[in-house]
């Protein structure tokens, strides 16, 4: 049992020195001076429990840890611990925060100073969300316009030919000799005497007691007929002389 416990105390001796960080401070673009930005440095580093801080360093600087205090005020005679040589290794054993500042006059006033807080493990950081892909919208298509044939004005030949109304002339509105309607003949001649009684016709007698006699048709006729009788008998003669 006692070499189980010695067996698993030693793979977390190993594996938490395996896991152990090394931070150099400064590292890579600068070293502990006056000339790097030391609080930069600082918040883009992640410190664990069992990371080591590396100070490097020329012979005129060195480093002492300080308190809270001290740190902001820069002071330099309540120092923790000192350390010199060009290079000091301190053990981040513990969480919280601690401070390191120059001893050198004016140097911390001169921002050479460093703030370190320790964490028990790290920080789960989420992994970046990527935005949604946004399928592309394709562009509606342009409504294709019914295509509308142009309607073909009829040609001269294609057209409908109209006859002409011809105007009626004064000419033709008058009745020609030959066209004129032949009127009928009256029933009485110009050598027909017209039939009809005048008051010289008849001669009233004087007989009080009778009335007029009025001529009968026959005496009419006979009238008639010596009359055309008469009148051709001196044409006749007429023509002969």
């Amino acid at each position: 049992m006692v070499r189980i416990l010695m067996s698993l105390a030693t793979i977390a001796i190993l594996f938490g020195s395996t896991m152990a960080a090394n931070h150099t401070v400064g590292a890579p673009k600068g070293r502990w001076d006056e000339s790097t930005d030391l609080t930069t440095w600082a918040a883009s580093e992640t410190f664990l429990v069992g990371d080591s801080l590396i100070f490097v360093y020329s012979p005129n600087h060195d480093v002492l840890e300080v308190r809270k205090g001290d740190y902001d005020s820069c002071q330099t005679t309540n120092a923790i611990s000192t350390n010199g040589g060009g290079m000091t290794i301190i053990s981040l054993s513990s969480t919280g925060k601690r401070y390191f500042i120059c001893g050198t006059g004016g140097h911390c006033a001169s921002g050479m100073k460093l703030e370190v807080n320790t964490l028990a493990t790290a920080p789960v950081v989420p992994p970046p969300v990527s935005p949604p892909v946004k399928s592309p919208v394709s562009a509606p298509s342009p409504k294709v316009a019914p295509k509308i044939s142009p309607v073909s004005a009829p040609s001269p030949k294609n057209a409908p030919k109209i006859s002409p109304v011809s105007a009626s002339s004064p000419k033709s509105l008058a009745p020609t000799p030959k066209n004129a309607p032949k009127s009928s003949p009256a029933a009485s001649s110009p050598e027909t005497p017209s039939l009809s009684p005048s008051s010289s016709d008849f001669v009233p007698t004087s007989s009080p007691s009778s009335s007029p006699s009025v001529p009968s048709s026959a005496d009419k006729i006979s009238v008639i007929a010596s009359s055309t009788v008469g009148f051709g008998l001196v044409t006749m003669m007429l023509f002969f002389m």
